[in-house]
C-alpha cells in the first residue's frame, strides 16, 4: 500500500484510535503485527496515519484487541474506507492544511456546537464580514491568499445551506455582536444574516449578554463536532498557530460539561433573536 506523505486529520484520528485500542489491550506493535501476519513497520505506518488499512484487517485488529463496541468498530471502518474528495481539495497546496482539515471535519460531523466570544462563528459569517476579519490579520495577508480564505469560509456554509444540512448550535457573546468588524453597514448586514439563519429548523443561535451576572465562562473560541459515535467526537480550539483538535475522552467530557454551562448561561433562542433585533436598531 502506498505510503502517505501528509495524512489528513481524519486519517490521523483513525490511526490514533487504532493505537489506543492496541495499547488498551496490552499488546505491543510487534505482537499486533504477528497476529495480523505483517511486519511491525506496517503496524507503525498504520498507527501514524502513513498507511491505510483495509476493512478486513481493521476488523481483525479490533477482534485481537477485544473491542466489543460494534458501533465504534463500524465507525472506524467507515473512516478507513472513506474515499471522499470534498470541495476543500481544490484548496490543497493553496491554504494551510488546517483549513482543509476543518472543512473535512465539518463535512463528516453529525452535529456542530460552537461558542464564540469575539467574532461571529465562521459558518454564519457574511462575505464582507469574513473579508474584514482576514484583512485585519497580522502580518497582512497577500491579496490572493486573503481572497482564497474568504472563498474557503464561504464554501464551508454548505454544512448549513447545502442539500443535507446538519444540526448546528451557536452561542455568541454580546461582545462579538457589538464589535464592528468592517463598517456599520457590514455589521448590520451580518446581524441580519444571523437572524435569517436562526429561523432555520436546524440552526440555533443563543446570545450571552453583558448584563449576565456571575458568568466566567468566556474563553477562547471552541467548536464541538459530533462524530459517528461519541467516542469519535472532536473539539476544535483556537491555538497560536492555528486550530488544535482535542479528542481524548476525558477532555471531551470536560468540554461537554463546559458547553452545557455556556448554553445554560445564554438567552433562549427567541430572546436571543429579540436581542439581536435590538442591536440592529442601534446601528
Amino acid at each position: 500500500m502506498t505510503t502517505r506523505r501528509e495524512p489528513t486529520a481524519r486519517q490521523m484520528r483513525l490511526a490514533v484510535e487504532l493505537r489506543r485500542l492496541r495499547e488498551a489491550a496490552g499488546l505491543s506493535a510487534r505482537e499486533a503485527a504477528a497476529l495480523l501476519g505483517v511486519s511491525p513497520v506496517q503496524i507503525s505506518h498504520i498507527e501514524s496515519g502513513l498507511s491505510g488499512v483495509s476493512e478486513e484487517r481493521l476488523r481483525r485488529l479490533a477482534s485481537y484487541y477485544v473491542c466489543t463496541d460494534d458501533a465504534f468498530v463500524d465507525a472506524l471502518v467507515a473512516m478507513a474506507t472513506d474515499r471522499t474528495r470534498g470541495w476543500w481539495e481544490e484548496f490543497k497546496g493553496l491554504l494551510p492544511t488546517s483549513f482543509l482539515d476543518l472543512a473535512e471535519l465539518e463535512h463528516h460531523a453529525t452535529f456542530l456546537r460552537e461558542a464564540q466570544f469575539l467574532f461571529i462563528p465562521g459558518p454564519l459569517q457574511t462575505e464582507d464580514y469574513a473579508r474584514a476579519v482576514y484583512a485585519d490579520r497580522v502580518p497582512e495577508l497577500p491579496r490572493e491568499e486573503l481572497e482564497l480564505r474568504v472563498r474557503h469560509r464561504m464554501q464551508r456554509k454548505v454544512i448549513l445551506e447545502g442539500p443535507e444540512p446538519i444540526q448546528y448550535g451557536a452561542v455568541v457573546h454580546e461582545a462579538a455582536l457589538r464589535i464592528m468588524v468592517g463598517d456599520r453597514a457590514a455589521s448590520r448586514t451580518q446581524l441580519a444574516r444571523l437572524l435569517q439563519l436562526s429561523e432555520g429548523d436546524h440552526i440555533t443561535v443563543r446570545v450571552i449578554p453583558f448584563s449576565l451576572e456571575g458568568f466566567a465562562g468566556a474563553a477562547s473560541a471552541m467548536t464541538y463536532a459530533g462524530g459517528a459515535v461519541p467516542k469519535l467526537d472532536t473539539v476544535v480550539r483556537d491555538a497560536p498557530h492555528g486550530a488544535a483538535l482535542v479528542d481524548f475522552e476525558a477532555q471531551l467530557e470536560a468540554f461537554r460539561t463546559l458547553f452545557r454551562k455556556v448554553e445554560a448561561a445564554s438567552l433562549d433562542p427567541v430572546r436571543s433573536r429579540d436581542f439581536i433585533h435590538g442591536l440592529m436598531k442601534e446601528l
